[in-house]
């Protein structure tokens, strides 16, 4: 994660943006996001409901995807959501790139100093404003890559 943020920080800020726009602190927030700020991967919601309900077992899963929902809007995770597949959720809330295996669907952040120079096109139409941007590359993971190789030897 290229956010120098610790969970400890990143929970931290979160009490503090609580407090400022008024939401409250609820456990179930607590927890949905101090489980996926101690993440590296970029989990699906129910990867987060199976991990939440392990310190939280009567949470549902209807309050998970409305916690992430709500943390989305408060600007404490991005959510990653890129064509025909599941939606994944990030804590890194700083400019950074992904890749995706087309095998195993896991996400991985990419970090370029050359990508993040790229300059916002302006739109040409009023219809759309650009705010920001993220590139995201498709591909094979070094995991797959050896999958593929070992099965192809035997």
């Amino acid at each position: 994660m290229k956010s120098s943020q610790t969970v400890t920080d990143k929970m931290k800020n979160f009490e503090e943006l609580c407090r400022e726009q008024g939401v409250p602190l609820t456990v179930q927030r607590r927890a949905v996001l101090e489980t996926l700020a101690g993440r590296l991967d970029h989990p699906t919601a129910d990867q987060i409901f199976e991990d939440v309900t392990h310190h939280l077992p009567d949470l549902s899963r209807t309050t998970v995807y409305r916690v992430l929902e709500t943390l989305v809007q408060l600007g404490v995770i991005h959510k990653a959501q890129h064509l025909g597949s599941a939606a994944r959720y990030d804590p890194n809330t700083e400019r950074h790139h992904h890749l995706t295996c087309l095998s195993c669907h896991k996400v991985m952040d990419l970090e370029d100093e050359i990508l993040d120079r790229i300059k916002v096109p302006r739109s040409s139409s009023k219809e759309f404003e650009i705010t920001d941007y993220s590139v995201h590359f498709k591909g094979y993971c070094a995991d797959c890559v050896s999958k593929k190789k070992a099965s192809k030897n035997s």
